[in-house]
């Protein structure tokens, strides 16, 4: 059995403020995207939960989330089944689009239907919330607010691009750790995200993307940190931004910036232009699941 893990791009965020606990709230716009890794499963009767990948990877198995999904479900769920599990990883590591939570949401799907669990999507939220914030959104996908550390979610009519529309993806070769992100960045407030919400929510679909994709309207709290220390992510967005992107963002807390076309010539005419080296491009759509 396979399973799309998707990954995901960060429309809006914002850093509203700091917790007792250390950690920051954040006031985002999810949205899934048509590209991830793929997790294969083969059905085992003896209770271990194995994983092989497509190339090595430099960290210990038990700290893979595919892994860690897997055996965070064996335990919630009391099964005696157990999986050979096959990752094929193509996207980029810290890269700011979510594809380790993708590969832990994956494998959540996957297992509820191999070890016929038939867990509806409450139940695989709960279990996901302790593998990580990103891991319920990337269960379903779509369009959601997230806020909170990204935990609290409240899911809208899915976007979808235009069929004249066209994202690019491009990943610089530079790795943004979230204490580099944090370190020196701002705290907003809510004002801006509730101003933010408040427009959204009267949005329909089509509507909202183009509210969006309106100058000063998209937006990146950690921008403005991440570029001062890495200005070739700065040099990035504006080359894609020279070479016709609109609603040039970093998602997340970087890596990756991404555009949208207007056309499928002007995305490949980017894709072939951008002359930062970068360690994964790709021209895509936005992928909503069924579930």
């Amino acid at each position: 059995m396979k399973e799309f893990a998707f990954s995901k791009i960060n429309l809006f965020l914002d850093i509203l403020g700091k917790r007792p606990d250390g950690y920051h709230d954040l006031g985002m716009v999810f949205q899934s995207i048509d590209m991830g890794d793929r997790v294969e499963g083969i059905l085992r009767e003896d209770g271990k939960i194995t994983l092989t990948y497509n190339s090595p990877q430099d960290y210990p198995m038990e700290k893979d989330l595919v892994y860690r999904a897997a055996v965070t479900l064996k335990e919630y769920s009391h099964t005696e089944k157990g999986v050979d599990l096959y990752l094929e990883k193509v996207m980029p590591v810290g890269a700011g689009l979510g594809s380790g939570s993708g590969c832990g949401a994956a494998t959540l799907r996957l297992l509820n239907k191999l070890w016929d669990l038939n867990y509806d999507f409450d139940t695989l939220k709960n279990i996901g919330v302790k593998l990580g914030a990103d891991v319920p959104f990337l269960i379903k996908g779509g369009t959601a607010f997230a806020e909170g550390i990204g935990d609290k979610l409240t899911f809208i009519e899915p976007l979808e691009l235009p069929l004249h529309m066209y994202l690019l993806i491009c990943t610089p070769m530079d790795f943004v750790s979230t204490k580099d992100a944090y370190d020196g960045a701002n705290i907003s407030g809510t004002e801006r995200w509730d101003a933010f919400k408040t427009v959204a929510r009267t949005k329909t679909k089509g509507d909202l993307l183009d509210y969006l994709t309106q100058e000063n309207i998209i937006f990146n709290g950690f921008e403005e940190t991440v570029f001062k220390k890495f200005p070739n992510i700065l040099n990035l967005k504006r080359e894609i931004m020279a070479l016709g992107g609109k609603a040039v963002l970093m998602s997340g807390s970087g890596a990756s910036v991404f555009g949208l076309f207007s056309t499928l010539e002007r995305a490949e005419n980017a894709f072939k232009n951008v002359k930062i080296p970068c360690r994964y491009k790709k021209i895509g759509k936005f992928f909503n699941l069924p579930l």
